[in-house]
């Protein structure tokens, strides 16, 4: 059998444009120029984001082909019910701890996903299952809690504002600009004082978003979920951290969640609160919400993904006992866990034979053809 790999054209796409302490972690059971005075251009995100479709609509006729035999996928490993990592970060700092990634350090993560023919992917098209990764490479996801001021730091000389080179965005922006095919992107979740520099809230939720980046939920008061059996308060931690994120990015639809503590509600009807609800004038509907955990999530093609509970992978390599990035990226090199290796084609799904009863019976109901082998 044969079937299609996308080639790229070359296109240039208008890139659209987290606080307080680090998250514990939860058991899994699965297996293994300032507010005022900067001058920023209002960003109407969901134009933006309505041009952004359609932009990738032209773009898939813009598409070559290539026919693979099932010899070469085999050898190549295609297989897009495989693992993936989304990754969980805080801080990053001078000296390496629990919860902080030093510059460094960070900067080797990076090397090394790169090397290792990893490519970042937005959460939210993870959780939507719209990935066009690379042919024979495997996508990642990259997250931040808590909006550190070591996340996104700026510096301000002469009125000009500049990015410290060591933060977080620092970094991922100079690694994007020496590895344009790594797709560096990340999702950056927040509580009531993203960043820290007040007077530069503004500025700095404008670059995230016109610069590629998303801006995710993490409660107003890094509010342990858990604790909480009133579905109002639920909706109220949840809505304004909304509301503020939306008084400096109007129009932007805050819909991912990260878990502070990793805690929630075991009650279905508080559950369902956490997903969607209404604070004031904010109705909200979250798209993917994170757990903390230590293991690579489903494939959004599996019959058990469940965009609501995604396990992440501690980046880190203190105290993680065994389940960190490098713990990870060890048994996937290993073959002890599968990960997800991509055909390329985002309307195509390819699986070897043995994978096709794990495969989510509503995937032909997206419009993506299933190419077994």
């Amino acid at each position: 059998m044969k079937f299609r790999k996308i080639i790229k054209n070359t296109v240039i796409f208008l890139a659209i444009s987290s606080m307080l302490l680090g998250c514990n972690n939860v058991s899994s059971t699965d297996e293994i120029s300032t507010t005022n005075d900067i001058s920023t251009e209002t960003v109407e995100n969901q134009e933006d984001n309505q041009e952004n479709l359609v932009k990738e609509d032209q773009t898939k006729e813009n598409i070559e082909t290539k026919t693979y035999t099932n010899e070469e996928l085999k050898n190549d490993k295609i297989n897009e019910l495989g693992k993936i990592m989304v990754l969980m970060y805080h801080s990053i700092g001078e000296e390496e701890s629990t919860w902080t990634r030093t510059y460094a350090n960070f900067k080797k993560d990076l090397n090394t996903l790169y090397e290792k023919k990893y490519r970042a992917i937005s959460l939210n098209d993870y959780a939507s299952g719209n990935i066009n990764t690379e042919y024979g490479f495997t996508p990642v996801v990259f997250t931040f809690d808590d909006g550190n001021e070591n996340n996104f730091s700026v510096i301000e000389e002469n009125g000009e504002i500049k990015i410290d080179p060591n933060c977080a965005v620092g970094i991922m922006d100079e690694f994007k600009k020496n590895h344009p095919d790594f797709n560096m992107t990340a999702t950056f979740f927040l509580n009531a004082n993203p960043f820290n520099q007040d007077k530069y809230y503004e500025y700095k939720l404008n670059y995230l978003i016109k610069n590629g980046y998303d801006i995710g939920n993490h409660t107003i008061g890094h509010n342990n979920l858990s604790k909480i059996k009133d579905s109002n308060k639920i909706q109220e931690v949840i809505g304004k951290e909304i509301s503020l994120i939306n008084k400096y990015v109007s129009n932007y639809s805050v819909n991912t969640l990260a878990l502070p503590f990793g805690g929630y509600p075991k009650e279905d009807n508080l559950y369902k609160f956490i997903e969607e609800g209404k604070y004031k004038d904010i109705d909200y509907k979250n798209n993917a919400i994170l757990l903390v955990g230590w293991d690579p999530y489903k494939s959004p093609f599996h019959k058990d993904f469940n965009s609501s509970k995604i396990r992440r992978v501690r980046a880190s390599e203190m105290n993680v006992d065994d389940v960190g990035l490098y713990d990870w990226l060890k048994r996937f090199d290993e073959n002890k866990q599968i990960r997800y290796i991509s055909d390329g084609n985002p309307n195509t799904i390819v699986i070897p034979n043995n994978f096709e009863e794990v495969l989510s019976s509503t995937v032909t109901t997206k419009n993506k053809e299933i190419i077994k082998y």
